[in-house]
């Protein structure tokens, strides 16, 4: 049954099947086999969609989307610069800040580089900058998107793992920072190999008038965060709070958005949400086929058959992760593999939280290696280059997250203490 599932899954990407209507074709010719009714497709469908903290996913990326269309993302760069763009190749410095800054309000990859390169890009390259390294380094900053909290992969990831969203939010921020430090690292030595620019002189009156228009850019993800990890709200309830603030903040402060904008953005918003959606639900009745027969139980054996060392084990399963994010679109890799990997997780006593971590990041990392990688299409449009000029770009910077990767594979391993 798992050589039928697998096969017809494979085969329906193969030649162009949508990923959604994929997966529930592979279910349900396991079910035609089985002599199982459809109705459980209909019923799992709808259970998998029954589930409050799922609420969160199109708040979130609403959220995202206002904040990545309006004044918000640019007054954040513009204070970015203020504090490091004296540095030479600050302005890539600045890119990297401004993501992670983006990435705590955001929780979309996507929408962290539309609203960074948007504003930067055009002034990267008007600076001397090399575009395609700008555009790349945007890109992989995008990353980032969904590893700092708020992240919808990692809500999506809790709900199927039935871990706690608050502990993945938690844990986080190390690994956000991580990947922002080395993409600073590897910035900072291409801008002296290719003799970058200084840019705005460091002067503390700059800095207090641009920290006095960004502040409430700066005050959502401490509104957010702050209420989720005291306890004030949840998760779910934070993510309508973001989009109501995001509301406030651009209709009445900035005064950046009319109704007319406000509509385009809800209409790619309800798509972009749809579309996770629809694939939640047909995982509903393709993770019931992996129950029923117990697929993931039968692979788990099969790799530990190969190994029972831990560490062997955790390097295929990161392979494995890397390799799905090549190929996969975020949430939908998080939605199909989770399932397959618990049982061989559990049984190596991984810490499931540290394991949701680490598949966000590697899968986080596929946003900027082709052909699915969502990030450099986001880059391409901005800058009208083609993305094979950008994916040779970006390989430095993705070589730098990968290593990044592997640290956090194994650091938890050695040092449980790091997740908490």
């Amino acid at each position: 049954m798992s050589l039928l599932l697998f096969g017809v899954f494979l085969l329906c990407l193969a030649i162009g099947v949508p990923i959604a209507f994929a997966i529930a074709l592979a279910a349900v010719a396991v079910l035609i086999k089985g002599n199982v009714e459809m109705l459980v497709v209909v019923q799992r469908m709808f259970a998998a969609t029954d589930s409050f903290p799922l609420i969160a996913v199109p708040f979130f990326i609403f959220a995202g989307d206002l904040l990545a269309r309006g004044a918000i993302s640019k007054r954040l760069v513009a204070f970015s610069e203020s504090i490091l763009g004296n540095i030479k190749g600050g302005l890539s410095i600045v890119s990297v800040i401004s993501g992670m800054f983006f990435a705590a309000i955001s929780g979309s990859g996507a929408a962290t580089t539309a609203a960074v390169g948007a504003t930067l890009i055009p002034e990267l390259k008007k600076r001397g900058y090399n575009e395609e390294s700008a555009a790349a380094l945007i890109a992989a900053a995008g990353t980032i998107g969904v590893v700092i909290p708020p992240s919808v992969p990692m809500v999506l990831y809790a709900v199927i793992a039935d871990q706690s969203v608050t502990q993945l939010f938690r844990n986080g921020f190390i690994p956000g920072i991580l990947m922002g430090g080395v993409l600073i690292v590897i910035a900072i030595r291409q801008a002296y190999v290719r003799n970058y620019p200084k840019g705005t002189k460091f002067e503390i009156k700059n800095v207090l008038l641009t920290f006095s228009k960004s502040i409430w850019g700066l005050l959502m993800p401490l509104i957010i965060l702050g209420g989720i990890f005291s306890g004030y709200f949840t998760p779910s309830e934070a993510a309508v709070i973001a989009v109501v603030y995001a509301l406030l903040v651009s209709f009445f402060i900035y005064r950046d958005l009319n109704f007319k904008s406000l509509y385009e953005i809800m209409v790619g918003s309800c798509k972009t949400s749809a579309i996770i959606m629809i694939i939640i639900a047909c995982s509903g009745a393709f993770g019931w086929v992996l129950a029923n027969w117990k697929i993931p139980e039968q692979i788990a054996t099969i790799v530990l058959s190969v190994s029972s060392n831990k560490f062997v084990i955790m390097f295929l399963i990161s392979v494995i992760v890397l390799i799905a994010g090549v190929f996969m679109e975020t949430s939908s890799a998080v939605i199909i593999l989770t399932p397959v990997f618990l049982p061989l997780v559990r049984a190596l006593n991984i810490n499931l939280v540290h394991f949701g971590i680490l598949f966000t990041v590697g899968i986080a990392i596929g946003m900027i290696t082709p052909p699915v990688a969502i990030n450099l299409f986001v880059a391409s449009s901005i800058t009208g280059m083609p993305i094979e000029k950008i994916s040779r770009s970006v390989i430095p910077y993705l070589l730098g997250l990968i290593a990044v990767f592997f640290i956090i594979v194994y650091a938890p391993i050695f040092f449980p203490w790091l997740v908490i």
